[in-house]
């Protein structure tokens, strides 16, 4: 089924991703630091132009970082032993991904400069946002947490097994989301619902254990809930 290709090219294509997070600790770091800049600019309320100036920003540094990972990775299977070209081309790779890196800090300096002086003349606060809004930011941040976990605890694939579940932590991300923009008790028990049943569906499918399946969905519940309760 197409569907089903689809959800399997993708768990290869996020696979990637943990691996990458496993193994290169500065792709690690770069998670880190994406989500704590992501976390700063909405606390300072960054305009939505600035905001998809810094989100492209923190793409480019992770996409470069990885592709410098593959090419090590191609470079370390045609030439196991020590060649000058090999060390030239993993050179280059990481030059590259030191540019990238280089003209997001400048751009990230750029954007939020303004917004960390204003903190120090005027006090520090924390800026609101919309229902929609926090939804989203919840949704990546919940994501990059779990990616960071798993990478951590280093077992599983990313939408099958290891620590937490991710379809849980998201799951979870969304019933409190939509209880928030609805404010509708009988839509949130049934999103509840929901949640309950696509986390079951995991321990059913032997793809987590229950403490698996807890721990991923109380991470999406109470990240997102702080980030409402700290936004909203």
């Amino acid at each position: 089924m197409p569907l089903r290709a689809w959800l399997k090219s993708a768990n290869f294509a996020i696979e990637g991703i943990l691996h990458g997070a496993r193994t290169q600790r500065h792709l690690r770091y770069h998670f880190i630091s994406a989500a704590a800049v992501l976390f700063f600019s909405y606390m300072v309320g960054v305009s939505k132009p600035e905001l998809v100036i810094i989100a492209l920003a923190v793409i480019l540094v992770l996409a470069a970082e990885m592709m410098n990972s593959a090419i090590e990775a191609v470079v370390d299977i045609l030439s196991p032993e020590y060649s000058e070209k090999a060390r030239i081309a993993k050179d280059i790779a990481a030059g590259a991904v030191l540019i990238t890196a280089f003209g997001a800090a400048v751009l990230g300096y750029v954007v939020l400069f303004p917004y960390a002086k204003r903190i120090f003349s005027e006090g520090f606060h924390i800026a609101k946002h919309s229902k929609e809004e926090i939804s989203f930011i919840a949704f990546i941040l919940v994501l990059i947490a779990v990616i960071i976990a798993k990478s951590h605890f280093g077992k599983g694939h990313p939408l099958s097994g290891g620590m937490p579940s991710g379809h849980s932590a998201l799951a979870f991300s969304v019933w409190v989301s939509v209880t928030y923009i609805t404010g509708n008790l009988y839509i949130s028990v049934l999103c509840f619902l929901l949640a309950v049943w696509i986390a079951q569906s995991r321990v059913t499918i032997k793809m987590h254990t229950r403490l698996e399946v807890m721990l991923g969905a109380l991470m999406g519940t109470l990240l997102t809930f702080l980030l409402f309760r700290l936004f909203y």
